[in-house]
């Protein structure tokens, strides 16, 4: 069969994590919970900036990007996870599996570029106080996102590409909840070597590269902080990043775990039960941290929070008050 010819192919088996029937109850409900959450914790920290004039800052314009790919990022695979669940099948067809890979992908290498345009903001908010507004201009923030979306895309498109022009010779069984390009690779019954070649040099340009400019950032962070003199000064300097400084040493530890899991031998179930950590873990925790470490965004949530629930009791209020008929003449 050549490269590219798919004949006969037309779907694959997801194996998910246990095929045991006592336990599919269980998962269904545990990532059901968790799916649940991410997307309204999310939504809610959208919510929160959005209705708050505040937070229209660049810190905060970029953290509502982050977490509406957080939501899309968990969208990409636990909807179907939990279809195949309920309907007790395993299958999931050719061409949904290259979609749902397309995206995955795409927010995955979103999620990486937004961390590091988040630590660059931090960056000249902290070393170059006084030029903050006008070095993070509306503009540039803009075309940060931008240019993050547009090498995302790319990548993903690259990557998709290189997948299509594999062949698949048997009926395929993928030992993952999600279709995940690795397995997928070592599936295929054609030559794979210039897909692990092209899977390794975007993994050293795009993942690399933006975590040595977290790491740059935070170096001279970590400096500027150590000149301030007062202790009250170098906490609020500090807790500015802290949150952020907690989301990338979260996803960057689980991405590094799930590569470990990935390299040794015979751990097709291990790198399934270690994606979860920075495909579902990750975006679900982050509302939390951003929440509980940030006082501006604690306020506006609070602010959100009193001001819906206020609407709601002046309106159930106007409902209950009786119309009087005036005196007949």
């Amino acid at each position: 069969m050549g490269p590219g010819n798919n004949t006969g192919i037309s779907e694959f088996q997801l194996l998910g994590f246990s095929e045991k029937p006592e336990l599919q109850p269980l998962i269904f409900g545990l990532f059901l919970s968790m799916y649940l959450i991410t997307v309204f914790g999310n939504l809610l920290i959208i919510l929160a900036v959005s209705s708050d004039s505040h937070l229209r800052t660049p810190m905060y314009f970029f953290l509502t990007n982050l977490t509406f790919v957080d939501i899309c990022f968990t969208s990409t695979t636990i909807p179907k996870m939990l279809w195949n669940i309920q309907t007790q099948s395993k299958v999931i067809t050719y061409a949904d599996c290259i979609t749902q890979m397309y995206f995955f992908i795409l927010f995955t290498g979103l999620d990486i570029f937004l961390l590091s345009v988040m630590a660059y903001d931090r960056f000249v908010a902290i070393c170059h106080p006084l030029h903050y507004m006008v070095i993070m201009n509306p503009w540039l923030c803009g075309l940060l996102v931008l240019v993050s979306w547009i090498l995302s895309a790319l990548h993903s498109l690259l990557q998709t590409s290189m997948v299509l022009r594999l062949s698949f010779c048997t009926v395929l069984e993928i030992p993952h909840f999600f279709c995940e390009i690795n397995q997928m690779i070592q599936l295929a019954c054609s030559d794979t070597f210039l897909n692990n070649m092209v899977i390794y040099f975007a993994a050293m340009l795009l993942a690399g590269g933006p975590f040595l400019g977290i790491l740059y950032s935070y170096s001279k962070i970590v400096s500027s902080i150590l000149g301030i003199s007062s202790a009250q000064g170098k906490y609020k300097a500090f807790s500015t990043c802290a949150s952020h400084l907690s989301v990338v040493s979260l996803f960057y530890c689980t991405s590094l775990g799930v590569y470990l899991s990935s390299v040794a031998p015979q751990s097709s179930h291990a790198s399934a039960v270690a994606s979860v950590m920075y495909t579902v873990v990750t975006p679900m925790l982050n509302p939390f941290i951003y929440s509980l470490r940030n006082r501006d965004i604690k306020r506006a949530l609070m602010r959100f929070l009193w001001v819906n629930r206020s609407k709601r009791a002046n309106l159930h209020g106007a409902e209950e008050v009786p119309t009087v008929a005036g005196p007949k003449s």
